[in-house]
């Protein structure tokens, strides 16, 4: 297997294939694709990733090509045979583990419009858009509503490190980012979200990396 991203420091979606990948166990090789450089507007319409209309991450596993990042956490699951531990076992558990996971992948669009990744930065905090104070209010209601009904004893959103924590991952570099005021309970799972092994190995290499996209820089709250 072969999977593509875009830069560590910046590029959300490649985060979440990242993990995913690395919780499943799988050997898989790494093309990292430096985004919206000189080079970017031909590169991605090379076959490997114009497959995914141009864009990151594309898992390749042989001829099969997976992209979105919820697609390639359920194609990872289904690799593995589900032993992996990807969504829950509980009915209850697993349903609000997918509902969160798909609201992550289609919404909040306000907070990732205004407050895009970026590992190599923190902001001081500074006043949000009503909008985004929203989104946030509303990943921490999700959050507390999973870790309150089926996070156990476990530092996680479901107890265990899942697919709902990777689809969030980036949001919690977000929130750290930008020093977005937290309830205590959201604060502690931020904190064990960036102290989690796989997490410390993807923002380790992003403060390394020489890209800086202008994009993705500066603090555009208001």
């Amino acid at each position: 297997m072969q999977l593509i991203i875009g830069n560590k420091a910046y590029s959300s979606w490649s985060l979440r294939a990242w993990l995913a990948v690395r919780h499943s166990g799988l050997d898989c090789t790494e093309l990292l694709v430096p985004l919206y450089d000189a080079d970017w507007p031909v590169r991605r319409t090379a076959p490997d990733v114009a497959v995914a209309n141009g864009k990151v991450p594309v898992l390749w596993d042989g001829d099969i090509a997976v992209w979105e990042s919820l697609a390639i956490i359920d194609y990872l699951d289904e690799r593995t045979g589900g032993e992996r531990g990807f969504w829950p076992d509980a009915m209850a558990a697993r349903a609000l583990a997918r509902s969160m996971a798909a609201e992550m992948h289609a919404g909040f669009v306000p907070l990732r419009q205004n407050h895009s990744m970026n590992l190599r930065r923190t902001y001081p905090p500074a006043p949000l858009l009503p909008e985004v104070a929203a989104d946030v209010a509303r990943v921490c209601a999700l959050w507390s509503d999973a870790r309150t009904r089926f996070g156990g004893d476990g530092d996680y959103l479901f107890g265990r490190w899942s697919a709902a924590d990777i689809m969030f991952a980036p949001v919690v570099t977000r929130l750290r980012t930008y020093a977005m005021p937290l309830p205590p309970a959201a604060d502690a799972y931020c904190d064990a979200v960036m102290a989690h092994p796989h997490m410390a190995e993807w923002i380790a290499a992003a403060r390394e990396e020489p890209w800086v996209i202008d994009r993705f820089e500066g603090a555009r709250q208001s």
